[in-house]
Order: C-alpha cells, then structure tokens, then sequence
C-alpha cells in the first residue's frame, strides 16, 4: 500500500482499477492473453525494440553536427538502454509468465525501472528516470501506432492516471466509467481540475510521481475531499474509504434537500447563486442543483472538442439550446478564452514560450477579428430568445474594453443591414482577472453594465504563481492578502458605479471563503453546479452581521495561512460535515 498526498482538485471519494494515460495519450490497459498469443506477443516486443533502435538511430544521424554533442549524447544513452537485454527479457518474461499484451508489459516494466531511478540518491541515477520514460513512449508507440484506444469507449469503472491532462481530455471523460483522476501534474484551478469538479469526478492534482508508482489494473483510492491517493490500499483501508464514501454521499442527499430552497441568509439577504457551464447539457445540472441560472458559458469548448472550427451556426446553436432551456433564467457568454492551456486542435495556434502571459483570451479575438465577429453574430443572434449577457474575458485596460465594444458594435451593424433581430440592450461585462483591471475598476465600470471576478487568474497574475504548476502549486492562494485587497477594492468601484458584480471563480465554490466573500459586499456567486448545494447550506446557515464581522477580521491580517485557518474554522462551525 502506498500514500500519495497531493492538492484535493474536485470533492468525492472513489474505488477503482487504475487507468495509465501517458503523455502522448496512450490508453494502457491490463489486457491478458490467450497461451497460444504468448510467442506472437514476444516477437511483438522484439520488433518493438528493434524498430526502436532503428527509429533513433536515423535520428541520430540526421542530427547537425555543428549544434553540439548534447543531443548526440542523449541518443547514446536512450540506445545503450534499448540494446540491454536484461530489460527486454524482463518484457519478455512478463509476456510470458503473466499472459499479458506487449503494450501492458512494456508500461509496466519501464515504469518500475523508472520508479527505482526517481527514488536514488544520486542526482546522476535519479535523473535517468526521465530517460526511461521516453523510452517507454517510443516503445509504445511502435506497439500502438496511431492508434490509440478512445477512453470515452471504456465498459468498466477505472480511476484514470496521468501525468498531466488537458481540458479536452478531461471533457471528453464518460462519468458513467471514470470514477476518478490523479495526475502528477495541475493545480486545484488548472483548467482540467475544473472540468473534473463540473463533472462531478473526484480528482486529486499535483502527486508529482503518482505515474511512477502505480500500474495499469492497480486498485486506487482517490480522495477528492483531502488530496489523497492510495495505490494498493489494504482490505481494513478500503473497508474505511467505502464507509467514508457512504457518509459523504449521505451530505449529498441532505443537501439537494434544499435545492430548491432561496439562498436566504438568516436575517433575510438574498444571494443569487448561478452555475458555470461547458457544454449546453450542464445548464439541467445547475437548475437540478439549485442554481438560478449560468453565470459563466465558458464557450472554447466549442473549438476544443471539434477537428474543424465551428461555423456561426454552430455557435448559434449552442447558445439556443441553453438559452431556451433556462426559460428566462439569465445566462452570461463569455467570448473565447483560448490560449494558455487551450489550444484547438487543428494546432491554429503557435506554443508559446510564456502563453499565459502571451496572445490569449481577449487579446487573440482582437488580433482574430474573423473568429470574433462569428461569435458575436450568434451571441447576439440568440439574445432575442432570453435573459443574455456578453462578457469579455481578460481584460487588462480601457482600451481594450472599447476595441471588443467598437466590434460588437460592427457586427450590430450588420445584423441591421441583414435585418437580424437581436437585443440592443444586452448587456456587456467584463471579468476582472489581472491586477492592472482590478486597480482601474473605476474606470472600467463606465463602460461596463457588470464584473465579473475571476479569481483563478486574479490569483494567478497577483502572486506570480502559474496555477497548473505543481512544483509552486504551494504558493497559490486565493487567502492571501494581496488578492483579497483588489477584490476588495473591485467590490467598492463597482458598488459606487452601481453596477452588477459576481464572482465566478473557484473561491466561490468553496464553502471557507462565503462568508468573507458576502462580508466584501457580494451578493451574487457563480460556481461549479455539484458545489451549489453546500454553498447554499452555508449561506443559509449565516447572518450578514457575522460575514461582515470575518470581513472586518480578515482584511485586517496580513498572513495567508492566518487567513486560512480562521475562515476555515468559521466554515466548520456552519457546515462541519464539508470538511
């Protein structure tokens, strides 16, 4: 039995055989073979290794020899591993022994070669771990090519294990069979923990070696509510995590009691609660949980999940369905949020060497006016049929609030040529994520009918901290200081300009932070559905005299973990079961 402590990503508590995806997205699943497999199997990995071999030597070749020996070396020493037949034996022997595929018995005998390297003292030995796992990958993908198995094709519950997962990947995850997630990788707000915590699929991010040590068909724990993982529990370990399951199903229960509740505090101040959305379909999770309506269409999904870019009809489409489906209730569309951590698939964009601080979100619409203005033109198309909002993401200034402004303006303009009706009064937003926005909200709030706070990246850009990096993933914090200052100081211009706010970023999903966030003055949140019920519990179990008391409190430390610990103790008075 092993113990993996790494950050609690999305809350639950899951028991299943493990699922290995590797970097490349390679499906390795614990397949067993007939006898009469075991000699094809054999040569399957002796052809595996040879074309290997064969595959870097032309490699090596067609290396410059005027760049270094660097690259050369690295070459030497990946074939010096690939020409040791001790290691292909071992393979080999797995085969044979176990009756398992060539593909599961290559994962499984480089990882534990990997996993033995990682744990070594010597700097030198522990870092040839890396070595073996690209040679893995070269080995497998000899065995499997190209084609690689569809995770969303599964027949039976797993956990699924990686190194890091995109949001794509998580998106496309059957809830009916992926029961659980751990990655060595991501922070508890990397954008594939928060499409885990809308799916509902416990998941625990940034176990640095959890890849290392476990194996395709191993029994894991995830536990989404403590960050924990546990490779090969005990029979008493599990016997516990299946009790502790069943009581937190049981808050579940209890707390979708009162969905349909108002989120009232108890000295009567409403408090709207709205859902964020991927995908049309989840709008019926956020009315089912609660929810008043969407506060945050997060629409790059339309781009992430497709080969081809979607055409205007597309976009319509979406927003349709979701907007008459809430019969009223309001919805903000947030327009196209892509770089950083999301890219198309048609590889349109360039990797950058500092993408999250390079052509992203609001600023690749402005340089992509083409794809902007299809997106307008449906959003605004679909205004007619409800309670629709735009809102722009990323905004860092007065300028570029007036650039995306001038664009809708145009496609207005031309939907008035064409005669396409839309709402000309439809408010238009702006999400408050940098710092430079935060400390010139006034200014912004003359032009702008609402904000919206996302503190994922507000956190992100105050403390200089990349959220899905596991290595700083300690430094995060929504608690600190400096952020809550500027959250403050958003909450007050937008107050005194008496225009709409929200908070839709995961602070708001998390039970400590409610009742400093309704202390600060803000009276609407918007968060993962499966999170509205317990929020709901807690705004209805507080008065504002005490939230404006841990206000007072709070602003008035200058420690994170201080911060911490005192709005967590106030939260498990209110609702100890949550944690």
């Amino acid at each position: 039995m092993e113990i993996k402590k790494g950050i609690a990503a999305s809350p639950g508590i899951s028991i299943a055989k493990s699922l290995i995806i590797d970097s490349e997205d390679y499906r390795i699943p614990h397949r067993s073979i007939h006898p009469t497999q075991r000699m094809a199997e054999v040569q399957r990995v002796r052809n595996a290794f040879k074309d290997g071999i064969g595959e870097l030597t032309a490699l090596e070749k067609a290396q410059d020899p005027t760049e270094g020996s660097k690259i050369k070396d690295i070459f030497a020493v990946h074939l010096r591993y690939l020409h040791d037949r001790s290691m292909r034996k071992k393979v080999t022997d797995m085969v044979q022994s176990e009756l398992v595929t060539a593909a599961y018995a290559v994962s499984t005998v480089l990882r534990e070669i990997a996993a033995h390297f990682s744990k070594a003292k010597d700097t030198y030995i522990s870092e040839r771990a890396a070595d073996i796992y690209d040679i893995e990958r070269r080995l497998l993908k000899q065995l499997i090519g190209k084609k690689r198995e569809d995770v969303g094709r599964l027949t039976e519950e797993v956990v699924v294990i990686a190194r890091e997962l995109s949001p794509t990947e998580t998106a496309e995850f059957d809830r009916k069979f992926v029961k659980g997630i751990a990655s060595d990788a991501g922070g508890r707000t990397s954008h594939a923990a928060i499409v885990a915590r809308s799916l509902g699929i416990p998941a625990v991010v940034a176990l640095e070696d959890l890849t290392a040590c476990a194996s395709g068909g191993d029994t894991v724990i995830v536990d989404g509510n403590r960050g924990i993982v546990i490779v090969n529990p005990d029979e008493q370990t599990i016997r516990q995590y299946e009790d502790y399951s069943k009581d937190f199903t049981e808050l579940e229960h209890r707390l979708d009691a009162i969905r349909q509740e108002p989120a009232v505090t108890r000295d009567g101040t409403r408090i709207t609660l709205l859902g964020n959305i991927e995908f049309p379909d989840e709008a019926e999770t956020v009315l089912q949980k609660g929810g008043d309506g969407i506060g945050l269409y997060r629409t790059e999904f339309l781009y992430l999940n497709t080969e081809t870019e979607p055409t205007e009809e597309d976009h319509y489409r979406a927003y349709a369905r979701t907007v008459q489906f809430l019969a009223g209730r309001p919805i903000v569309i947030r327009t196209l949020d892509l770089g950083a951590d999301k890219y198309t698939q048609s590889k349109r964009f360039v990797r950058e060497p500092n993408p999250f601080l390079g052509l992203r979100s609001i600023r690749f619409c402005l340089q992509n006016l083409t794809m902007f203005k299809t997106q307008l033109r449906a959003i605004l198309r679909a205004s007619v049929l409800g309670d629709v909002k735009v809102m722009f993401p990323l905004i860092t200034s007065l300028h570029e609030l007036m650039q995306a402004k001038m664009i809708l303006r145009d496609v207005m303009e031309d939907l008035d040529e064409e005669s396409i009706p839309y709402n000309r009064d439809m408010q238009i937003g702006i999400m408050i994520e940098t710092p430079s926005a935060a400390l010139t909200a006034c200014s912004l709030a003359a032009d702008a009918d609402f904000f919206s706070i996302g503190t994922n990246d507000l956190t992100q850009y105050t403390l200089a901290v990349d959220r899905g990096n596991e290595l700083v993933s300690m430094l995060y914090s929504s608690a600190n200081p400096a952020v809550l200052r500027l959250i403050r100081t958003v909450t007050q211009d937008a107050h005194k300009a008496q225009i709409e706010l929200s908070v839709c970023g995961e602070m708001a999903s998390e039970p400590e932070h409610v009742m400093l966030l309704l202390g600060m003055g803000v009276r609407t949140l918007s968060l993962s559905s499966p999170m509205i019920p317990e929020i709901k519990q807690v705004v209805r179990s507080v008065r504002m005299e005490d939230c404006n008391q841990v206000a007072r409190k709070v602003l008035s430390m200058n420690s994170e973990r201080q911060i911490s610990a005192y709005l967590r103790n106030a939260a498990t008075k209110i609702l100890p079961e949550a944690f």
